[in-house]
């Protein structure tokens, strides 16, 4: 008789709750009306950042933003050396960690507010009249920038644009 296979998980395999898409599905969720309830614990959150994330949650970043990784990577300070250590390593840093959360952040409120990824990936890579003519995704380099963006998308989102 053969040898009975056993399944097993790859190391590629994706963890069952990944930060990156939690932010967009709360955003897909709250477009359709439903309550946030998916969003995982603030302090659960900041734990997995404190440990640094699998590098998976930089891959799901990078394909909700649809862009390359090398451009993905120098936006969130990530050099190319680092960037192979990390991806060898599978595992992203504290800072590195947080500012991917950051940028996932972003583009959940962004989704929300514009009614959906695609709007919101335009959004976030064009110049924006309420930043001064800034880029969003270049803005949201820093916290404050971050914070910045997020307060425009507030102010759309309740008509006080200017």
């Amino acid at each position: 008789m053969g040898a009975v296979l056993k399944k097993t998980k790859s190391p590629k395999a994706k963890p069952a709750a990944m930060i990156v898409e939690s932010y967009l599905r709360v955003s897909s969720d709250k477009v359709r009306g439903k309550s946030g309830s998916r969003m995982l614990a603030s302090t659960k959150i900041i734990q997995q950042v404190q440990g640094g994330l699998p590098v998976q949650e930089l891959e799901a970043l990078r394909n909700s933003l649809d862009m390359p990784m090398e451009k993905l990577a120098s936006k969130l300070g990530i050099s190319n050396a680092t960037l192979h250590r990390r991806k060898a390593q599978g595992r992203l840093g504290p800072a590195e960690s947080d500012r991917v959360v950051r940028l996932a952040r972003l583009i959940g409120k962004a989704a929300t507010v514009l009614g959906g990824i695609e709007a919101a990936r335009q959004w976030l890579k064009a110049p924006q009249f309420g930043l001064g003519g800034a880029v969003p995704l270049d803005y949201a380099e820093t916290e404050i920038g971050a914070r910045e963006v997020e307060n425009l998308l507030g102010r759309i989102e309740y008509g006080v644009y200017s």
